[in-house]
C-alpha cells in the first residue's frame, strides 16, 4: 500500500513540475542550412529549427556571395572609379560637400541612397525573416500540444485512482489486490 501512495505522490509531483521546466525552457537551437534547386530541406526537430534559404541551381559550386566582394580599392569597378572622380571637384547646391553655398543639400539623399544599396546587398535579412516565420509557426502548435499533455495526464491519474480504489475495495474484503 505504502509504495503505491509514493508512486501516486510521485506522479502528481512529475505531473505538476512540468509545466514549470516548459516554461524555463531555452529557446531551440537555430539551424541555417543552404539549399540549392530542388533539393530538399532537412526536417525541423523539437529542439532545433531548421531554416533553409534556397538559392538557384548555378549558384552551388560558386564562392559565397558574402566572399565574392571586398572593400579592398582594387575591387572597385571602373564606373564607381569615375564616378567618384566626377564628384572630387564639385561643390554647391546638391553636392554634399562642405564647400559652397548650399552643399548640405544633398547630404540627405546621398544617406538615403547608401542605406538602400547596403540593404539591398545584405543576405541576414531573409535569414531573420525565415527564423521568425518559423517561430510562428511553432507558437501556433504550442496550445494544442499543451492541451493535448494534458488530457494524458489527466487521463493518467484517473486510472491511477480508479486502481487505488480498486485495491482499497479489495483490501477491506480481505481479498488479493487486482493487477
Amino acid at each position: 500500500m505504502r509504495p503505491l501512495i509514493a508512486a501516486l505522490l510521485l506522479a502528481l509531483g512529475l505531473a505538476v513540475a512540468n509545466p514549470a521546466l516548459a516554461q524555463e525552457a531555452a529557446e531551440p537551437k537555430v539551424n541555417m542550412v543552404i539549399v540549392y534547386g530542388n533539393d530538399k530541406c532537412p526536417e525541423s526537430t523539437a529542439d532545433e529549427i531548421v531554416v533553409c534559404p534556397r538559392m538557384d541551381e548555378g549558384e552551388r559550386y560558386r564562392i559565397p556571395p558574402s566572399l565574392r566582394t571586398s572593400s579592398a580599392p582594387t575591387n572597385v569597378a571602373w564606373s564607381q572609379r569615375v564616378r567618384s572622380i566626377e564628384t572630387v571637384g564639385r561643390s554647391g547646391t546638391m553636392s554634399c560637400s562642405p564647400t559652397g553655398a548650399g552643399g548640405w543639400t544633398g547630404c540627405t539623399g546621398k544617406l538615403l541612397a547608401d542605406a538602400r544599396g547596403e540593404k539591398s546587398e545584405d543576405p541576414g535579412i531573409r535569414a531573420g525573416q525565415l527564423v521568425a516565420e518559423e517561430r510562428a509557426k511553432r507558437l501556433v502548435n504550442l496550445d494544442a500540444d499543451a492541451a493535448s499533455d494534458q488530457s494524458r495526464v489527466e487521463e493518467i491519474e484517473k486510472q491511477m485512482e480508479d486502481k487505488r480504489k480498486a485495491e482499497e475495495a479489495a483490501a477491506e474484503k480481505g481479498a488479493p489486490p487486482p493487477k
